[in-house]
C-alpha cells in the first residue's frame, strides 16, 4: 500500500524532504512513501492503492488553487470510506473548515472557507508572532503537553519545529475531536477553550490528523547556520529533545492503525561499489572505455562525472574492511555523496568485502548455467554494492557513463536508500529483497517486435528463474500479473483452490519491474530493474516464505523438503533466463514466448471492467503479439461474447487493476 505525500503547488521543498524521509523511516518497509502531484490526485485511482494521504508545510492558498473542486471531492470522499488524512502546519490550516492567518496583517492576512473541512472549525495563526514567509526569524521550538491517553504514548511533552501554524480552535468542543497535543507557551491568537496544537478528527468511516507544528522534521538534516545564532539554537534544542518528537510522530501514525516500526530506521550510509567478472579484461576494458570517454577530475585525478552522479575510482586496491549494515549516527544525503568503486581486474571480490553476497558463488552458479561465458552474456559482468542509492537510477541517470557500459553487465545490490519504481516512486528497501538492474542492447534496426515486451520478458524470466530451480519448485505459486509483476499467493489461502475472478485477495505482490530505455549508438540501451522479494516477510511475502509453506505440505504428502534460494542462485538463475529469453526474442520476436507467458500468467479468461470505456463488461483472452495490447472481448451478463474487443496499453494500469477495472493512465 501507498502513502502519498502530497508535492504540487503550495507545498516546500524542506517540508517535502522532511516529510518523505521522516515517514519512510517509521513507515519502510510496510508501505511506499511517495511524493505525488495534483495530476495523480486528480486523475489516477489513486484511493483504494492508499493507506494515508499527507500534506506537508507551506502555504495553502496555491493548494487551494490546484485542488479546489474536482480534487478535493475526491479526497473528501476517500477520508470518509475509510481513508486517512495527515496536515502539517499549511496541511493543517489546509484540512480545517476555515483558515484565518495573520489576519489584520495587510501583507500576510489570509482568510476564508476550506473545502475539506476534515476539522469543521477554525485554524488560526500564526499562533507565535514574527512569522516572515521565506525566512527562519518566526521560527522556534514549540513545547507541547501531550495528551498520553488519546496517543497512548508515556510522555507528557514534546518538543517541534514550528514557524507560522495555527491553533485549532475550540477543538475541544466538537464531539468528533480529540486534542492530541496543546501549546504550553502563551500564544499570540485567540484560541478558544483550549490551544489545541494537534486533533484527531473522525470523518465518516476514516480519519485525519491535523497539526500546526512539525514533529516531521528531522534535526539532523536542518543546516547549521554559524551566522545565523538563533537558528543554531533551534536544532540544537530539537536535538536534545529529538526522542520526544519521535515517540509523539509514532504514535500519531499508530492512531491511523498503520504498521509502525518501533525506533526509526535510519537510512543506512552507502558502502562501495565492487566491479568484477571472471572474464579476462573484461573489467578493465570496460574501465579504460569510461576514461578514455568521460574522464577522470578531481586533486587526485580519480574521479568520474555522470550526469547525476561523482564516483571516485579504486584501482588495484580494496575497501580497508567489510561494510556492515549499521545505522548511521550522522545524516549523509545518498544523492550527492560521491560513490566509492573499486575496480577487481584481475580477481574476484572475497566474501569479507562483501558479507551479504558471495560474488565468487554468484559467478560458479552463473558458470554452471550458461556452460561458458562471453561478454555479451547476461550477468557475466557485476557491479555490486552493499547498499547504494538505486541500481536503475545510477546506471539511467548517468548515461554519459551508460554508453560505455556494454549489454550483460547487471547492477545488483543489497539494500537500496532510493529504489525506484513506476512514476518515480522512490523507498528504502530492506535486506531480504534482491534488487538489480540489468543493460541489455537492442539494435534499432530490428524487425521483430517492439521494446515492450522486454518487460514481459523479465516478469517470464524471474518466474522460470524460481520455478526451474530443482524437481517441486515448479509447484510454486507464483505468477505473473499483466503486464509485469511478480505475484505469490498470500499465507491465509495457501493449497486453496482460487478462482481467477477473486484474485486480488488471494495474491499479493512478490516482485516489480521497471524498465528505462535511452537511445545511444544506434541502439536501445534498456536498463531492467528488478526488486525480487526473496527472504523478506515484510511487507508482503516472499519467496523462501511461500517454499516454507510448500514444505508444510510436501512433509505431509511424503516428500523431501525444497531448500531455500540464496541470493546469489536467485540473481544467476535469473540473468541466465533473461538472457536466453532475450536472445529467442531478438531472433523470433515475442510469438513464440507467448504460450509460456500466458502458463505463468494470472488472467487467463479473468473478467474485468473497463472504466474508460463504458464500463464495459469483458474477458481477458490474451496479449497482441505484435505490440503487447491487452486482449479484451465484451461478455454479456452471462459470459456470452457480444462480439467487441478491445486492444490495452500494457502500460494503463498504474494505481488499480483488480477492482475490477483497467484504469489508463493520463498523459496530461
Amino acid at each position: 500500500m501507498n502513502v502519498l505525500v502530497y508535492s504540487g503547488p503550495g507545498t516546500t521543498p524542506d517540508s517535502v524532504k522532511h516529510c518523505l524521509e521522516s515517514l519512510r523511516r517509521f513507515l519502510s518497509p510496510y508501505y511506499a512513501v511517495v511524493g505525488v502531484d495534483s495530476k495523480i490526485l486528480k486523475k489516477e485511482p489513486w484511493p483504494s492503492k492508499t493507506s494515508l494521504l499527507v500534506f506537508p508545510g507551506g502555504a495553502d492558498v496555491p493548494t487551494c488553487r490546484e485542488l479546489n473542486g474536482e480534487a478535493n471531492l475526491i479526497i473528501k470522499d476517500y477520508v470518509r470510506k475509510g481513508g486517512k488524512f495527515l496536515g502539517f502546519c499549511a496541511g493543517g490550516y489546509y484540512g480545517s473548515g476555515r483558515c484565518e492567518f495573520a489576519v489584520g496583517d495587510p501583507q500576510l492576512e489570509v482568510s476564508g472557507p476550506r473545502e475539506l473541512k476534515f476539522f469543521p472549525g477554525t485554524a488560526r495563526g500564526p499562533a507565535f508572532a514574527g512569522f516572515k514567509y521565506g525566512d527562519e526569524s518566526g521560527a522556534r521550538v514549540a513545547r507541547l503537553s501531550v495528551n498520553k491517553d488519546a496517543l497512548n504514548v508515556d510522555i507528557d511533552t514534546c518538543y517541534n519545529y514550528y514557524n507560522g501554524g495555527g491553533v485549532f480552535v475550540d477543538a475541544d468542543k466538537f464531539d468528533n475531536v480529540d486534542v492530541l497535543a496543546t501549546y504550553t507557551e502563551p500564544i499570540s491568537v485567540e484560541a478558544g477553550s483550549t490551544a489545541a496544537a494537534a486533533i484527531h478528527v473522525k470523518v465518516g468511516k476514516g480519519s485525519a490528523i491535523l497539526t500546526g507544528t512539525h514533529p516531521e522534521w528531522v534535526p539532523e538534516i536542518l543546516k547549521q547556520d554559524k551566522d545565523d545564532e538563533h537558528y543554531t539554537q533551534i536544532i540544537n534544542k530539537l536535538i536534545e529533545t529529538n526522542e520526544s518528537r519521535q515517540l509523539f510522530l509514532r504514535s500519531c501514525l499508530q492512531k491511523f492503525g498503520l504498521t509502525v516500526n518501533e525506533n526509526e530506521i535510519v537510512r543506512p550510509r552507502l558502502t562501495p561499489i565492487t566491479f568484477s567478472s571472471p572474464i579476462a579484461g573484461q573489467v578493465s576494458s570496460i574501465v579504460k572505455e569510461i576514461v578514455d570517454n568521460v574522464g577522470l577530475q578531481g586533486e587526485s585525478n580519480d574521479l568520474i562525472k555522470g550526469n547525476t552522479d561523482i564516483i571516485r575510482l579504486h584501482q588495484g586496491e580494496e575497501p580497508n574492511s567489510a561494510h556492515q549494515l549499521n545505522k548511521q549516527e550522522e545524516f549523509e544525503d545518498p544523492d550527492t555523496a560521491v560513490k566509492e568503486l573499486y575496480v577487481f581486474s584481475d580477481s574476484l571480490p572475497d566474501r569479507r568485502l562483501t558479507p551479504y553476497f558471495d560474488i565468487k558463488q554468484y559467478f560458479r552458479y552463473l558458470q554452471e548455467y550458461y556452460g561458458s561465458l562471453t561478454p555479451g552474456s547476461a550477468g557475466a559482468t557485476l557491479l555490486y554494492g552493499e547498499v547504494v542509492t538505486s541500481t536503475s537510477s545510477m546506471l539511467d541517470k548517468n548515461f554519459n557513463i551508460l554508453k560505455n557500459i556494454p549489454s550483460g553487465t547487471v547492477f545488483a545490490a543489497t539494500v537500496q536508500v532510493s529504489g525506484r519504481g513506476r512514476g518515480g516512486n522512490l523507498w528504502i528497501n530492506p535486506p531480504g529483497v534482491v534488487a538489480s538492474s540489468l543493460v541489455l542492447d537492442l539494435p534499432i534496426s530490428y524487425k521483430h517486435a517492439p521494446v515492450v515486451f522486454v518487460q514481459y520478458l523479465t516478469s517470464l524470466a524471474v518466474v522460470e528463474a524460481v520455478k526451474t530451480m530443482g524437481e517441486g519448485y515448479e509447484e510454486l505459486p507464483i505468477r505473473i500479473k499483466w503486464p509485469n509483476d511478480i505475484y505469490a499467493i498470500k499465507p491465509e489461502y495457501f493449497g486453496k483452490k482460487i478462482d481467477v475472478n477473486d484474485i486480488e485477495p488471494s495474491y499479493v505482490k512478490i516482485s516489480g519491474i521497471l524498465v528505462n530505455t535511452n537511445v545511444l549508438k544506434g541502439n536501445y540501451k534498456v536498463i531492467i530493474g528488478t526488486g525480487i522479494n526473496l527472504s523478506n516477510a515484510a511487507p508482503t511475502t516472499s519467496i523462501n516464505s511461500t517454499i516454507s509453506l510448500l514444505n508444510e505440505v510436501r512433509v505431509k504428502r511424503g516428500q523431501s523438503r525444497l531448500d531455500p534460494i540464496s541470493p546469489e542462485q536467485l540473481v544467476a538463475s535469473y540473468m541466465y533466463h533473461m538472457g536466453t529469453l532475450f536472445n529467442k526474442f531478438k531472433n523470433e520476436g515475442f510469438k513464440s514466448l507467448l504460450p509460456l507467458y500466458y502458463k505463468h500468467w494470472l488472467h487467463s479468461n479473468q473478467i474485468v471492467r473497463l472504466q474508460d470505456h463504458g464500463n464495459a463488461r469483458t474477458r481477458i483472452t490474451g496479449i497482441t503479439d505484435d505490440w503487447g495490447m491487452l486482449i479484451a472481448e465484451e461478455v454479456d451478463r452471462s459470459d456470452r461474447p457480444t462480439g467487441n474487443k478491445f486492444q490495452l496499453q500494457p502500460d494503463g494500469n498504474s494505481f488499480d487493476m483488480f477492482k475490477g477495472l483497467i484504469s489508463k493512465k493520463s498523459n496530461v
